[in-house]
């Protein structure tokens, strides 16, 4: 599997991971006291769609340009608008150039008491990373393997936030290295959110972290997921899916809501579904 972000930004996936981190910072800004955010894989945080890495791919079209496109009813705008409220303030003409990824997002949402830690390895994209937030007293940015910083920055002084963990899956094993620093993580700070995106492929990969949580007797397990027709191994991604431990109360239901649009929406032919599942109860 090869998910590296620039090839990518705003398609299906992104979809699905920008809805869940727009949920859980509003989630978290019930409460007044400050929270931090840590992207543990955070890429170059703003994407052009019309560079020449979106435009060999497109993916953008069948995502983002299509629920930006859509008649959007009530109850679901209300629960999308923090994010696609971004998304239009970057594009202010109406015609979409500029798409925000996680660390983008995030910081738009934040409230000025808020924090964001973002780690990013790839020397390039964190070169082009840090300079996006050089001047913003409540991001750091950190040249660092997203694996090593849940070792490092765990739990953060403010003992509120969560984890978002996106990787690029560009290594065969990179499902085992999520599972084992998350297993690290959580015995740190067992009160944490963890939010884990992954591509619908190896769902034996994926199973196999789901029984490695329950092992290590983790409690209130989310999963959430999405797909616009049926992908395989040796397929292009189609779906979607996100793990979250210690997840809102009131994400499941959230969910609900918004996952059937998406299919309706975003259906590329056969095998268009979605699911939430308690996988482990509190």
């Amino acid at each position: 599997m090869n998910y590296r972000h620039a090839y990518h930004a705003g398609n299906i996936g992104d979809v699905l991971k920008h809805t869940v981190l727009a949920r859980l910072i509003v989630y978290f800004q019930r409460k007044d006291k400050a929270f931090r955010i840590l992207d543990t894989h955070a890429g170059i945080g703003r994407y052009d769609l019309t560079s020449e890495e979106t435009r060999k791919t497109g993916e953008w079209q069948q995502g983002i340009g299509k629920i930006l496109n859509a008649d959007i009813p009530l109850q679901v705008a209300e629960l999308l608008s923090p994010w696609l409220d971004v998304v239009r303030s970057l594009n202010p003409d109406g015609d979409l150039r500029t798409y925000p990824g996680s660390p983008d997002l995030s910081r738009h949402l934040m409230r000025t008491n808020d924090r964001l830690t973002l780690t990013e390895l790839h020397p390039q994209d964190f070169e082009i990373l840090s300079g996006l937030f050089s001047a913003d007293f409540q991001v750091k940015t950190i040249h660092l393997d997203g694996w090593l910083a849940m070792g490092s920055f765990l739990p953060p002084k403010e003992k509120r936030g969560f984890v978002f963990i996106d990787p690029a899956y560009e290594v065969t094993d990179e499902f085992d290295r999520m599972t084992g620093a998350v297993l690290k993580a959580w015995k740190k700070w067992t009160t944490g959110t963890y939010a884990l995106w992954y591509p619908l492929k190896d769902t034996r990969a994926i199973r196999r972290m789901h029984e490695a949580f329950g092992d290590a007797e983790m409690r209130d397990v989310l999963s959430l997921e999405l797909s616009v027709g049926k992908s395989g191994p040796d397929t292009r991604m189609l779906g979607s899916g996100m793990t979250l431990i210690n997840p809102p109360f009131t994400l499941a239901d959230e969910m609900s809501r918004i996952l059937p649009w998406y299919c309706d929406i975003l259906r590329q032919g056969p095998g268009t579904g979605w699911d939430i599942t308690q996988l482990i109860g509190e």
